[in-house]
């Protein structure tokens, strides 16, 4: 092993000669591991890790994703590598947990994407060449040069046309056959129309065809398609997320006290599971041997661990943080709270995904409006002059100068432009019809720990403690990853390390060791024997018979005042929603002005308070960080989650704070409304076109061409009043 490697890991450094850094045995097949990494934030963390990893044999890849949050990596097929994996990261610095590689796979599937884009490009190219073709017709060209070339462009037009328009047909077809009409429709027809007629020309010996226009008309809806696509493919299932975070394997503990790892299904109710230190928790039981601290973010939201010991009951997906567990199985598969989770996410996605935007509204009115005015110019022409094929030519123009093109882009050009300045601004908009229900909000709801607050404790007492006890507190705590722990160390940074001996951690509990021939303590009320209880955080440092509570508290965030604010100046309703206890939720609520507060609610029940605010017909924004808040961040009117939020909620959210500044939330709602109402104007500008355009087509004094003219020139103009939205101030 290298140099490096003894430096990132020192548990390598006492390995016998000739084992392997992981001291497993070798396999010649790999396979892919995912971890998730929620404390990695820059680029000395990315090299740490991916050094660190590339040092070892059995590693033959990794590669960390800093916006994810994640590590993947090619490592040789050995049973339980995961585990040793999670416990060598940890051990570096950079907790770990297991996620499922072959969920998440599912979700990185961009065909849709490649495809749009594939036949975005075709229709480009080919529209380029056709127009070519087209000059020398435009210049004077007859009889067999003109026909030549309008054959030519023929050839290149149908069968593009039937390739790069396929979405729009495939759509189209799906809505007719359940007797419905949608965009599509008119779409489709005003491009099979176009093609029609200019094949009807080509093979009449006609002076005009209209492949080009044919083949403007699908270059410029698959603009408007692949854009739309782009806001939306950020956005991937919350659900999926939960899912991954689900343990697929657990070691079970036989009658003759021996272990074996087996699938999650083959568990039954009444096992007794074996939860290492580092390990996630399986399944929802109770402790029936050991001693330990979890991490109870996923369902409260708070970074202080609980301490469990026998007879407490345990969630499945809590991390277990110091000491080994034995657990009896009690809820396994669907009947864990994870999963509980899960599902309310999912129901409250669907109830989302309701949601009509403005686009669809419109739709419903344009379509049949479109087939009408084409039905009747064709009936009338062609009763009128009892020249069909004039008829077809005029109802083929209606449709085509009428065709949604400027529709179609009125929404995902302002939605491109104004993703655009939100991501200047710090905030990542991952689903398009997001800033449409941002733009309706009158009620916003924060979580606490996370969001409000830094979600990091801070000794508040330190200039009240002797500097000589706080040396000794410093001492103990040094040798702990508790985050009460940290908080010492940082608040001591100018104080002396006192001299300790015989240190030990116990789990759940605190940290010992001796000092001067004392016994000295850190760590929990029980731990020190103390009966007080105190109504902030505490921990109690005892020297000898000398008991001192070290107090803390989780700072607002600094822009936090400044946020609400400006959000109460906005004239928004502000509600504070908590899994935290009653009275820090009280302070944080009293000290940033928030009228209404909950304290204490699990995920179901902050559900239920949003649900409550939908009934009484308020549009709610949920900003929320922690896995508890997944469930209400997906059933909100619409919902922003911080870039430090754990995956599931980050994937629930509609929008990310990119740059964790609260500020952005009340710039964010003004950016909505600004958009909204290009969004309006766009439909104006689009209206206004058509009501100028269509006359002179049902008149006949429009050929296709000239349509196929007018629509471009319509698309250009909401497209230029989109990009307006990026230079607002």
């Amino acid at each position: 092993m290298s140099d490096t490697s003894l430096a990132v890991c020192p548990a390598c450094v006492a390995m016998p000669k000739g084992e392997t850094a992981l001291g497993v045995a070798r396999s010649d097949s790999l396979r892919r591991v995912e971890l998730s990494l929620p404390t990695i934030h820059c680029a000395a963390c990315i090299s740490g890790v991916e050094s660190g990893l590339g040092n070892l044999e059995e590693v033959k890849g990794a590669r960390v994703n800093l916006t994810q949050k994640r590590v993947a990596i090619t490592v040789e097929d050995i049973p339980g590598i995961e585990h040793r994996l999670i416990e060598l990261l940890t051990n570096w610095g950079y907790p770990a947990r297991e996620l499922d590689s072959a969920v998440l796979e599912k979700t990185r599937n961009d065909q849709h994407g490649r495809d749009l884009l594939a036949r975005l490009a075709v229709a480009g190219f080919a529209a380029m060449n056709v127009m070519l073709l087209s000059v020398s017709v435009w210049s004077g060209a007859t009889d067999a040069t003109r026909d030549l070339m309008h054959w030519v462009s023929a050839a290149i037009a149908l069968p593009t046309v039937a390739f790069a328009g396929m979405p729009f047909f495939k759509n189209a077809w799906s809505a007719l056959r359940v007797g419905r009409l949608n965009m599509d429709v008119p779409i489709s027809l005003a491009l099979i129309l176009a093609s029609g007629v200019s094949l009807l020309e080509t093979m009449e010996g006609g002076e005009h065809a209209y492949f080009d226009a044919a083949l403007s008309l699908t270059f410029f809806l698959l603009i408007g398609r692949y854009l739309d696509y782009r806001t939306r493919i950020a956005a991937r299932s919350a659900a999926v997320e939960l899912a991954a975070l689900e343990v697929h394997r657990a070691t079970r503990v036989l009658p003759d006290g021996s272990h074996e790892t087996v699938p999650m299904d083959a568990v039954r109710e009444g096992d007794l599971i074996a939860v290492a230190a580092g390990s996630r928790v399986p399944v929802d039981g109770t402790v029936v041997d050991g001693r330990s601290e979890l991490d109870p973010s996923m369902l409260t939201g708070e970074t202080m661990p609980e301490a469990v010991g026998e007879g407490a009951h345990v969630i499945a997906g809590m991390m277990n943080l110091t000491g080994p567990l034995v657990i009896r199985a009690e809820g396994i598969g669907e009947e864990t709270l994870l999963t509980q989770i899960t599902r309310l996410v999912e129901a409250a996605e669907v109830s989302k995904n309701k949601y009509t935007s403005l686009a669809e509204k419109a739709a419903k009115i344009y379509a049949p409006l479109v087939h009408i005015l084409a039905a009747a110019a064709f009936l009338f022409w062609g009763f009128w002059s009892s020249d069909w094929r004039l008829a077809i030519n005029i109802a083929a123009a209606v449709l085509i100068i009428t065709c949604p093109c400027a529709l179609g882009l009125a929404v995902p050009a302002v939605l491109t432009a104004a993703s655009g300045r939100l991501f200047r601004n710090g905030v990542l908009l991952k689903e398009g019809v997001a800033l449409e229900r941002l733009a309706e909000v009158d009620t916003i709801v924060f979580d606490k720990t996370g969001t409000l607050t830094t979600g990091h404790p801070r000794l508040t007492n330190a200039d009240q403690v002797d500097p000589d006890d706080l040396a000794i507190a410093k001492a103990l705590a040094m040798g702990s990853a508790h985050p009460l722990s940290k908080a010492i160390v940082a608040a001591s940074a100018g104080i002396g390390v006192a001299t300790i001996t015989d240190h030990s951690e116990e789990p759940g509990m605190g940290s010992r060791a001796m000092w001067n021939g004392q016994d000295v303590k850190l760590g929990r009320a029980a731990w020190v024997g103390t009966d007080d209880t105190p109504t902030q955080t505490t921990a109690w440092l005892k020297i000898g018979d000398r008991v001192i509570a070290l107090t803390f508290e989780d700072d607002l965030r600094p822009e936090a005042a400044a946020a609400i604010r400006s959000l109460h100046g906005a004239g928004y309703q502000l509600q504070l929603l908590s899994g935290d206890a009653e009275a820090p939720v009280r302070h944080a609520a009293d000290a940033l002005d928030i009228p209404v507060w909950h304290a204490a609610k699990t995920p179901a029940e902050k559900v239920a308070i949003l649900d409550a605010l939908k009934a009484d017909g308020h549009k709610v924004l949920m900003v929320g960080d922690g896995l508890n808040d997944a469930a209400a961040l997906a059933s909100a009117h619409v919902s922003m989650s911080p870039s430090t939020a754990v995956d599931a909620s980050r994937t629930s959210a509609d929008l990310i704070l990119v740059s964790n500044d609260l500020r952005e939330v009340a710039d964010s709602l003004r950016l909505a409304k600004a958009s909204k109402r290009r969004i309006l104007e766009n439909f104006s500008i689009a209206a206004t076109y058509n009501l100028i355009a269509v006359p002179i087509a049902l008149l006949g004094f429009a050929t296709p061409l000239m349509a196929a003219l007018a629509m471009s020139g319509s698309s250009i103009m909401v497209s230029l009043n989109a990009m307006r939205l990026g230079r607002q101030k």
